[in-house]
């Protein structure tokens, strides 16, 4: 790829997670207000919304660690490789008067 396709891609890439970020922002709004109407269900013409409750039961990793050696701690641990990637501005170029 030539500097020019990097640089576009990159561009694209910025704008697209922005745009991405706007509607992730107009989305929980959303879902707030369908939270507060309390209902289970809301039908549109083109879709059908239900909300449920549900309960989620969480592992508190740092009581037990608390309990654990730190040999049987690791021995429980998972690793794995994450690849993430994050957007920035470009630094516009300095025009030398």
């Amino acid at each position: 790829m030539t500097n020019a396709n990097l640089a576009a891609l990159a561009d694209r890439y910025a704008d697209i997670a922005a745009e991405i970020k706007g509607l992730e922002s107009l989305k929980k709004e959303l879902a707030d207000e369908i939270k507060a109407l309390g209902l289970e269900e809301i039908v549109g013409d083109r879709a059908i919304v239900t909300l449920s409750l549900s309960e989620r039961s969480t592992f508190d990793t740092k009581l037990v660690r608390e309990i654990l050696t730190d040999e049987q701690a690791a021995a429980c641990t998972k690793v794995a490789l994450i690849e993430t990637i994050r957007v920035k501005a470009a630094k516009a170029p300095k025009v030398v008067a």
